[in-house]
């Protein structure tokens, strides 16, 4: 009897904690940011939709999210810092993703791996909705700095600063409505958000 451990291997994604160099309030596991870059996904693509009449698919772009960073499992999740540093490390850690995603996709039974291959990747999705995915990955770690700075961890002040550069320079109107209409409330205090917002007095 075949067995295919693709699931049982995802499921690691829980023990693989992110911000690896960075000091933290809270330890984010993967998992954690994964489901919450789905979400934001699907949320900037119903913006797109109804906001700014754009033709992308929600459900599509947040089951890719959901795959998004998958082959981390692979290769851990390397600092944003060196990932980026330059173009050869850049296209060189691209590569070993692309490598990783393929590596995973073996684990699934072949009928199955057609189907999943480009969710893993990334291929399934149109030019606009991988800049609302990349949008929402980076709006998960911005909203990440916003928790850290509000439990007092100033270690997340330049990261912040960085995230918002990064989403300006993305030039995608999504976010920018994500930011200045929802990102504010994550400054609430739970009896804030169950009111709706600040009450006077």
């Amino acid at each position: 009897m075949e067995l295919y451990p693709f699931n049982a291997l995802l499921a690691r994604m829980k023990y693989i904690a992110r911000w690896g160099l960075m000091r933290a309030a809270r330890t984010e596991s993967l998992s954690e940011h994964t489901a919450d870059a789905a979400i934001l996904a699907h949320t900037l693509c119903l913006v797109s939709q109804t906001i700014f009449g754009t033709d992308v698919r929600p459900e599509t772009v947040a089951v890719a999210a959901l795959y998004h960073d998958a082959s981390e499992i692979l290769t851990g999740d390397m600092p944003t810092p060196v990932k980026y540093k330059s173009e050869p490390l850049r296209a060189a850690y691209k590569a070993v993703e692309a490598d990783a995603a393929h590596t995973l996709g073996a684990l699934l039974p072949d009928a199955v791996r057609a189907g999943m291959d480009g969710y893993l990747s990334g291929g399934i999705l149109t030019q606009k909705e991988r800049q609302l995915l990349k949008a929402a990955d980076r709006l998960s770690a911005l909203i990440k700095c916003v928790e850290e700075e509000n439990a007092g961890n100033r270690e997340f002040t330049g990261a912040r600063a960085q995230q918002t550069a990064a989403l300006a320079a993305m030039e995608c109107p999504e976010a920018d409505y994500f930011m200045q209409h929802m990102l504010p409330c994550y400054d609430w205090t739970l009896d804030e958000l169950s009111a709706g917002g600040p009450q006077p007095g």
